[in-house]
């Protein structure tokens, strides 16, 4: 690791000393003489105030309410500053500059140095402070993850709708029907790119500023496929639709984290994951219908556009902000305001951007826990494979229903709500095994065993192996009832989120600090893998058939099964040797 991931690891285990073992007083000192130090005009003035500022954090920590020495408060401040630490831009060190300080002007000295920074900034109130995400009222934080919820499903609902439109498409701009999918692949290879940049915003200004800019871009985007007059119109449209789109992919799930705690936290994600999946999936009856109809293809865009203005002024309306970092930015405001002092501040509000750093922290880190590290690598393909697999459906489903049982393009899209279903039951599942969960964790002083997160992902590849196999070997024939390959989506929904769910969980709980980098270099690959899957899927059905397509993919997911096997016994050992992976304690029951 660079100096920059030993720096954030060492910031994460002084927030959370109890998650990590081995010596962890000297490194929450640490923590704190460095939080509290800062750069000054001459090393003898640096090291001076840096010794002062050491000895007046020891005393605050003496003499705080017992309030505010709460371990759930003591725990938020210092997870807020490892939180600051890993954004871009708070690395100072990049921005220091070797020429000589400058006059300071008008004939007039330096003035002496401030008081010690750290007694400027603002905190939250103990563990129970109204201001804080977590802390709202529950009938406020629902209705947000409503309305979270909607954004993110007009994201994922708009990533399939153009698939009934891409025929029509094709037919009027005088091209193949592979050009015309090139609609939706672009969109989601959208998916693939626009997080790189969504994500850190996320992190420097907020978690509403983003998610209101990108669903006012999205909408905006939309309304230029539908009124495009030549097809490099449409495709870049809907390349940049999805750049804007995957904005509430990348920081809903971050929203959700903010406001919710591990006890909740999980049904919440839940939640988010089924929009994330089920919305491709309603689109493409709606889209089939409304092509069939009088209104055409390009009532599928202006349907969505109309869908993501909706969103945006929802957002722009009832979306409050709810990264703890900016938050306490809003407060230093006020303070200062109300105060008339000026030294008062927020964390958040040292930040430099460094386009170094950028790289370093945004580009850099992803790409290294890709390459180096097995479960990010081998859990990512897994993942490529089943989201790459549901843009495939989109091709697959119109084969086996249009072609072969002559069913209209809306009532082809019908069979669909197999997979949902299927994806309601593992979502009801995954909600149900919460309380087992829970219990284990309590078992174990609250330090979370990521293993604990494989079994029902085992289940889920056993399902979807099953799924393919039944699909490809009752649909390529009419005279089987069409009623027969739709009920083989209860097993692909079901096993698409459950592995995508638990894979997620378990990287999370893996990587913590450096679950941000983690889950970036997943969804970068997986979302090459939806964009591309579609390109070669009629080729594919159309040289190997229904049937011994569908043998070929449940094969390669039977391959994929034994991965979150592995890692089930020997992830333990394996997150042991790893240069990103904290290493967690052995559960009680291995001990014994």
């Amino acid at each position: 690791m660079d100096i920059v991931d030993r720096d954030l690891e060492k910031a994460e285990r002084g927030a959370s000393p109890e998650r990590f073992p081995g010596p962890k007083s000297e490194e929450y000192e640490q923590v704190q003489r460095t939080t509290t130090s800062s750069t000054s005009s001459s090393d003898s003035t640096a090291s001076s105030r840096s010794v002062v500022r050491e000895e007046i954090g020891v005393s605050r920590i003496n003499t705080q309410r017992d309030l505010e020495r709460h371990p759930t408060e003591l725990s938020r401040i210092q997870t807020q500053r490892s939180q600051h630490t890993g954004t871009v831009g708070r690395s100072l060190t990049s921005r220091e500059s070797r020429k000589p300080l400058p006059n300071f002007g008008g004939g007039k000295p330096y003035p002496p140095p401030l008081p010690a920074q750290e007694e400027y900034v603002v905190e939250f109130d103990g563990p129970d402070d109204p201001c804080h995400p977590q802390n709202w009222p529950l009938k406020k934080k629902i209705g947000i993850a409503l309305m979270l919820g909607y954004t993110t499903l007009v994201s994922a609902f708009t990533s399939s709708i153009f698939s009934a439109a891409t025929v029509a498409v094709a037919e009027q701009f005088g091209v193949s029907d592979e050009v015309g999918i090139l609609g939706l692949s672009l969109y989601v290879l959208g998916f693939a790119t626009g997080p790189l940049a969504w994500a850190p915003l996320s992190e420097l200004r907020g978690r509403r500023l983003p998610l209101v800019f990108s669903m006012f871009g999205f909408s905006i985007f939309q309304i230029g496929v539908a009124t495009g007059k030549d097809l490099q119109t449409v495709l870049l449209c809907r390349f940049f639709g999805g750049v804007f789109a995957s904005c509430p992919l990348a920081v809903v799930a971050a929203v959700f984290s903010d406001m919710f705690d591990n006890r909740t936290r999980g049904l919440a994600v839940t939640v988010f994951s089924m929009t994330v999946f089920a919305g491709p999936l309603m689109a493409p009856f709606i889209g089939g219908f409304i092509v069939d109809s009088y209104l055409g293809w390009r009532w599928t865009e202006y349907l969505v556009a109309i869908m993501g203005f909706l969103a945006f002024g929802l957002d722009l309306i009832f979306l409050e902000e709810t990264y703890p970092p900016v938050v306490l930015v809003g407060k230093a405001a006020e303070l200062r305001r109300r105060t008339k002092n000026w030294g008062i501040h927020a964390k958040q509000e040292e930040i430099e951007v460094d386009f170094r750093e950028l790289v370093s922290k945004n580009f850099s880190r992803p790409l290294r826990i890709l390459v180096t590290e097995p479960i990010v690598l081998l859990l990512s393909i897994y993942m490529a494979f089943i989201y790459g697999l549901l843009y495939l459906f989109l091709t697959a489903y119109p084969i086996v229903f249009q072609q072969i049982h002559g069913f209209s393009a809306g009532v082809g899209g019908l069979p669909y709500f197999g997979m949902i279903l299927g994806m309601l039951f593992a979502g009801v599942t995954i909600v149900l095994n919460q309380p087992s969960y829970a219990r284990k964790l309590a078992a174990n002083n609250n330090i979370p065993v990521p293993e604990w997160r494989l079994p029902p992902m085992i289940a889920g590849g056993v399902s979807f192996a099953i799924g393919l196999f039944w699909f490809g070997w009752t649909g390529y024939r009419a005279d089987i009832h069409w009623i027969v390959p739709t009920l083989s989506g209860l097993f692909t929904g079901f096993g698409l989120l459950a592995i995508f769910l638990q894979a997620l969980n378990y990287i999370v709980d893996v990587y913590l600090m450096f679950a941000a980098s983690a889950i970036a270099a997943n969804t970068f690959l997986r979302s090459l893998a939806g964009a591309v899957f579609p390109l070669f899927s009629i080729y594919m059905f159309g040289a190997l058939g229904v049937n011994w397509s569908g043998t070929l993919l449940g094969c390669v997911a039977i391959l994929l099964v034994p991965i979150p096997v592995i890692f089930l016994k020997y992830g333990a050992r394996i997150r042991q040797r790893s240069k990103f992976a904290p290493v967690f304690p052995k559960p009680p029951e291995a001990e014994e």
